[in-house]
């Protein structure tokens, strides 16, 4: 077997199942950024629109300083323990540091950076969409509709990653898991 080093394990399997993973949790968040701008331009009107993003922009921006600098004093908290100071390795101030730690490395490495590009998203959507929530200000059929369509689509999208499904157990039991045929028709080993 695996554990005995006389078999490899199957890469190409685990690298699936991850990928089929991360993109179905990727596309609520994705769906979100894209459509709610739309929602608040057609139904509210542009206005309400301005105040969105400028709320969005002051915001996300202390938001992405904030997880930033928090998870880089938790990180620098950690190395300071393990330097010798407030007990040091194996302390009570240690174990703690390191469970700060484990939160902190993806405040600073994911979470914060990744508030600009989202805060862009908006931006670029309303920027393209706004002659059209200008002219058709209006119609109150086409905007209800466009808007309903728009939250139609996010429902859809949380009821689709909220869903449970048997990915991971039925590669547990030996079955096909999602999407393995994609890696075999690209010539996965």
């Amino acid at each position: 077997g695996i554990m005995d080093r006389t078999e490899r394990p199957e890469y190409g399997r685990v690298i699936d199942i991850c990928t089929v993973a991360s993109l179905r949790e990727l596309t609520t968040p994705a769906l979100l950024a894209v459509l709610t701008p739309v929602v608040i331009g057609f139904v509210v009107g542009y206005l309400a629109l301005g105040a969105f993003l400028a709320a969005v922009i002051l915001t996300g921006q202390l938001m992405a300083v904030f997880l930033s600098n928090a998870g880089g004093a938790w990180d620098n908290a950690k190395k300071y323990i393990e330097d010798g100071h407030e007990g040091g390795k194996g302390s009570d101030a240690h174990k703690a540091a390191v469970i700060g730690d484990t939160v902190g490395d993806p405040f600073k490495d994911t979470a914060g950076p990744a508030l600009n590009p989202l805060i862009k998203v908006m931006n670029l959507v309303s920027l393209l969409m706004l002659p059209a929530v200008i002219s058709l200000s209006d119609n109150d059929a086409a905007r209800y509709g466009i808007a309903g369509a728009a939250l139609v689509i996010l429902a859809g999208a949380i009821a689709f990653s909220k869903r449970k499904t048997g990915g991971l157990d039925s590669e547990v039991d030996g079955g096909p898991g999602p999407g393995s045929k994609a890696l075999e028709a690209a010539g996965e080993r």
